[in-house]
């Protein structure tokens, strides 16, 4: 399963407010740690995304060249 970027945004923004609001330092502690996992998380699905839309686009660049020379090939 993937998490996208907004999801784990939303859930560190979640366990923020639980901090914010949690009136023991037990709770407090576990909602910051929360937070920051979920924001590590956030980072490395922006990565992954940013990362698979550079492929993709290679890939594209690499089929539209392929057609472009299958194409002048056959016209040759």
């Amino acid at each position: 399963m993937s998490i996208s970027y907004e999801f784990a945004t939303e859930r560190a923004e979640e366990a923020a407010l639980a901090a914010e609001t949690a009136e023991l330092d037990n709770v407090r502690d576990r909602a910051l740690r929360s937070e920051a996992a979920w924001r590590d998380m956030a980072v490395r699905a922006r990565k992954t995304e940013e990362s698979r839309a550079k492929r993709e686009a290679t890939a594209e660049a690499a089929r539209v060249t392929a057609a472009e020379a299958a194409a002048e090939a056959e016209a040759a």
